[in-house]
């Protein structure tokens, strides 16, 4: 692609990720190790090197990462710490393709936050998912994005009813007013 094609068709995701969702990422991992909130990452990563094991859904849309590569790292920007867990998923929802529901629950773990990207892809399914097997679940608007403001928009639309809303800053400061306790 040239420039200006990807200016057009990626140009809003990667200024909202620079500019916003990362920022916003760093905040809230900041928030939560200070007041000893488990800070958990989930990549896309198949568990095997052909993608055998990856959805039908990745496998249509040629969303492909084989286990190891560059591509299911986390964010430089938002590494994991030395004792964080990162749970490789290879479908959207993070609680169909993984043990994730099994780990929270033998950590006592009741309530989440979801931030991240795809907004109406992963964060969205993630997010319905959790609600679903009954955990009060949190969403940072301004701490995901997806490639257009549109769809970013109609996600949390759509997924208002399962999950709290909320701004980072706001978030933040809840986070360490609690804390304080």
């Amino acid at each position: 692609m040239d420039e200006a094609q990807k200016e057009a068709r990626f140009g809003w995701f990667f200024r909202t990720m620079r500019d916003t969702a990362v920022p916003n990422m760093q905040r809230l991992q900041t928030a939560c190790r200070t007041a000893r909130i488990e800070v958990l990452y989930t990549v896309i990563e198949a568990l095997t090197q052909d993608g055998r094991d990856m959805s039908l859904d990745y496998k249509i849309s040629g969303l492909f990462v084989p286990r190891g590569s560059w591509d299911a790292k986390v964010l430089d920007e938002i590494a994991p710490a030395a004792d964080e867990m990162v749970i490789p998923k290879t479908s959207s929802s993070v609680f169909i393709s993984t043990n994730l529901d099994y780990v929270l629950r033998n950590m006592g773990i009741r309530s989440l936050i979801i931030a991240g990207i795809l907004t109406d892809q992963c964060i969205d399914s993630a997010v319905r998912d959790a609600c679903d097997l009954g955990y009060l679940v949190t969403v940072p608007t301004d701490a995901c994005a997806t490639l257009t403001a549109e769809r970013h928009d109609w996600a949390f639309r759509n997924n208002r009813g399962y999950a709290r809303q909320i701004a980072t800053t706001e978030l933040v400061e809840e986070i360490e007013r609690l804390s304080r306790r």
